[in-house]
């Protein structure tokens, strides 16, 4: 079908079927640029689909990667106390500390409960039961995890807390094997 204005001017000689031609052209070529420059909707709405899915990707597999590691390092823990714990059979003094503000007590000897209160040794949490542990193993413990540990003393920090020249009960030196 050809346009009724193009006819009558074809019929009156104004212009040619090659002229016509031409504009059917032009017109053409100009519908499908508009097509090419125009965005597509759908493939600007799967673009971004994608994107939001690499992102997520990438979100899910770090949180992966931290559980692993940090499921290595609990059994790297767990492996380094399960070494070093000391054994407390035969202890007959009751030794207490605090842990998450419940008092809590094990059992030790008379050797160990001085090494806890010089800071030579030290009390860590593993799975629900407390352990001795040498105090340079607890150092690393504190590294990797320090809620599993509840206790290693410092005895230069209290040397220094003592030392203090206002502390009005300088005088009054505690014991290292006191017991509460």
């Amino acid at each position: 079908m050809t346009n009724p204005f193009q006819e009558q001017f074809l019929k009156a000689g104004l212009i040619d079927d090659k002229r016509i031609k031409q504009a059917k052209k032009e017109k053409y070529q100009a519908q499908k640029q508009g097509k090419q420059n125009r965005p597509d909707e759908h493939k600007l709405a799967a673009q971004r689909a994608k994107a939001e899915q690499v992102e997520r990707d990438r979100e899910l597999n770090r949180k992966r990667q931290q559980q692993s590691q940090q499921k290595a390092l609990n059994a790297q823990v767990k492996q380094l106390i399960e070494q070093c714990r000391l054994s407390r059979e035969g202890g007959d003094l009751a030794y207490n500390f605090t842990d998450q503000a419940k008092v809590k007590r094990i059992y030790v000897n008379a050797q160990q409960q001085g090494q806890l209160s010089r800071g030579r040794l030290a009390i860590v949490k593993l799975g629900g039961q407390y352990e001795l542990i040498p105090a340079e193993a607890a150092q690393r413990v504190r590294q990797w995890r320090p809620e599993s540990l509840i206790l290693l003393l410092d005895p230069e920090a209290e040397a220094e807390q003592t030392a203090q020249e206002d502390d009005p009960y300088a005088e009054f030196k505690v014991p290292d094997d006191l017991t509460w």
